[in-house]
């Protein structure tokens, strides 16, 4: 989800007051500024391409589906060709085996026993895991995001109590459920071995480089080794071993901060003002000032493997402690793995993260500890389309203890900090990275920044607009050689790179150039999920905030959207369009390809970003329709009728 969670809850910026080059000054000194009309647009599309792309790229793929057009109607729209099923929704039941099945109660009385056993609030990043062989037969792993705290309690906010607290908390975190089709309808397993809530309450571990360090410890945890739950997981992976990757992004908004913030607590966002939360008002966890090292022990990747019920989620601090959006993994040539990670703020950076070691067969048993050794880099984007992996390596390139780094220990905790020192490139909005599944092209979305031109932070060659509110997509070919000297061949293990835009997102009727952008068909803005399918088309998820929706420059492009493209063409075409109010978000499919399924999240959502409980439907009521109690997230299957290949 990201920046926005809203402005009743919105979480506030780190302080990103580096002075790093900017790629103008990396290139030499040349100054490349971009004044953001047309024909710089057309000349940053066309200036380069990646070294072998051509040679190399999937065959373009046909987007045989309906366009659909765009919609600000209250409903979920797919191609003719298609149908749609709501399949779990908030408050429905997770189906643990053993225990109570509660129903969702429409005015929103469930107890906080009952939602730990129901789907948590605003799904988010998911994966789709096959059981049995059987691409119709497997687990979906389900993020939520972040509660709605005027549409999670019956009276709203209006009486703060612990009790609110703790069922807040419980919406929180992941779902694992079973899943499966018969006859073409899908439906949720009842009494599943497999099915588990896993929440802001849920015990876990530190594994990797910060595992006990003094920074991790506090007096209920004096080992600094069992932190306690996991929220605001946003965007997600799954690792070549069979495990789900959740992330956690804007951790700092359930944090109430002493009166003057430290300048790391300021880094990540931490304000001495009262949150939207109000957790640390029952829960002195969350109070900074009491307990002061708790909010080291947020901001991390939690691996979980989604068919032992037992194990306990381990949060790897070898990838940093960010605001991450997501976790994207694949193999290096070698068969290391290589996991890429957005910070999703502005002015914040891309990262990845190399093991030391091979993947092994045999599952999560034989990888456990895969995650915890390796290299994290940082991504620099310089000029005239190259780039270099930035190592965040203690001892080296200034990450000292005379700088603050006295280990590799903080090097992860103080990510940021260390990407700081080591130059790496502000970026508009880092979120879900997607590797091509035959060419090793990396893409990310970034998905917008109206910041930029502001402060001195103007546009560069890989953020090419100012006031950039429509966002965009960047796409790189990992490989070595120096200015153009070497084989961009793909290997993700590379610390060199070659990059170019994929899209400038926005209208192409719009009044200022600069929001027009370069679609090759369907408009979109605000880029946020993306994801390939196994055949190598990409998915693309919107994010407009609800606050800009339908006004301004965002009044053509109607509700948030999903929509699929070419990657080898550029070809984008509108697959569906969602409620009022909501966000696209999450995207995974069977490996036959028969089936995807998405997330619609906060559906109903009001500009203010919180609802009324005086009037829970005011915006929207979907999917229960006009006799439902409100508005409700939901994840959604999706499938041609005809039983056919999804994006065809």
């Amino acid at each position: 989800m990201g920046q926005g969670f809203g402005k009743a809850y919105e979480p506030e910026e780190g302080v990103n007051t580096t002075g790093n080059p900017s790629i103008h000054e990396v290139d030499g000194g040349r100054r490349h500024v971009l004044r953001c009309t047309s024909a710089a647009v057309a000349l940053l599309m066309g200036s380069h391409t990646l070294t072998g792309h051509a040679a190399t790229a999937a065959k373009g793929k046909s987007l045989g589906f309906t366009s659909v057009p765009v919609s600000s109607a209250d409903a979920l729209v797919v191609p003719p060709e298609y149908e749609a099923q709501v399949l779990y929704r908030w408050g429905d039941a997770t189906g643990v085996a053993g225990a109570a099945a509660p129903t969702f109660a429409g005015d929103a009385s469930n107890s906080v026993q009952e939602q730990l056993l129901q789907a948590g609030m605003h799904h988010d990043g998911m994966e789709y895991f096959p059981l049995d062989k059987n691409p119709r037969h497997g687990l979906l792993a389900i993020n939520h995001e972040y509660t709605d705290d005027g549409l999670l309690h019956s009276d709203g906010m209006k009486t703060w109590t612990a009790e609110k607290v703790r069922k807040s908390q419980a919406a929180h975190g992941v779902s694992i459920i079973e899943v499966v089709e018969r006859g073409g309808v899908w439906r949720v397993m009842p009494n599943s071995r497999y099915a588990r809530r896993i929440t802001a309450t849920t015990p876990m571990a530190f594994s990797g480089p910060a595992a006990g360090h003094a920074l991790l410890k506090t007096a209920a945890d004096p080992e600094g080794a069992r932190p306690l739950g996991t929220l605001n997981n946003c965007a997600a992976g799954q690792t070549p071993w069979g495990t789900f990757l959740t992330c956690e992004e804007n951790w700092n908004g359930y944090f109430s901060a002493q009166d003057k913030p430290t300048p790391d607590e300021l880094r990540y966002g931490l304000r001495s003002k009262g949150f939207g939360y109000r957790w640390h008002e029952f829960d002195e966890r969350f109070d900074a000032v009491k307990t002061p090292n708790e909010q080291n022990r947020f901001g991390w990747v939690v691996e979980i493997d989604p068919q032992d019920p037992t194990q306990t989620p381990i949060k790897r601090t070898a990838l940093g402690r960010i605001k991450h959006e997501g976790a994207t993994t694949t193999l290096s040539r070698d068969g290391r793995a290589v996991v890429y990670m957005g910070d999703d703020e502005r002015f914040e950076y891309v990262y990845k993260f190399v093991s030391r070691d091979k993947v092994k067969p045999g599952g999560y048993r034989a990888n456990r500890e895969l995650l915890d050794h390796g290299t994290l880099y940082v991504a620099r984007f310089d000029a005239q389309g190259y780039g270099r992996w930035l190592p965040l390596v203690h001892g080296e390139d200034g990450l000292t203890a005379v700088a603050g780094f006295p280990s590799q220990a903080e090097v992860v905790i103080k990510c940021r900090q260390a990407a700081d020192a080591v130059g790496a490139t502000k970026m508009d909005r880092p979120e879900w990275v997607a590797v091509h599944p035959n060419t090793g092209e990396v893409f990310l979305t970034l998905t917008n920044n109206s910041a930029r031109g502001q402060g001195g932070r103007m546009a560069d060659a890989s953020n090419p607009r100012n006031d950039n509110i429509m966002g965009h997509i960047i796409r790189w070919r990992e490989g070595k050689g120096q200015g153009g000297s070497g084989a961009f061949d793909g290997d993700a293990s590379a610390t060199e790179f070659r990059w170019m835009h994929f899209a400038l997102a926005g209208d192409p009727n719009a009044d200022k150039a600069e929001y027009r952008g370069t679609i090759k068909g369907d408009m979109y803005g605000s880029p946020d999920g993306l994801q390939f399918d196994a055949g190598g088309l990409l998915w693309i998820q919107t994010d407009v905030s609800t606050s800009a929706m339908h006004k301004g420059a965002y009044a053509g492009m109607g509700n948030n959207m999903m929509l699929c493209a070419d990657p080898a063409t550029g070809e984008t075409k509108r697959f569906l369009t969602g409620p009022a109010g909501c966000e696209i978000t999450g995207v995974t499919f069977t490996p036959d390809r028969r089936a995807v399924f998405i997330n619609i999240q906060h559906p109903g959502e009001t500009a203010s970003e919180r609802g009324d409980p005086a009037q829970p439907k005011a915006v929207s009521h979907w999917p229960d329709g006009p006799t439902g109690g409100r508005p409700r997230s939901a994840t959604v299957v999706i499938r041609r009728k005809d039983g056919g290949t999804v994006g065809t």
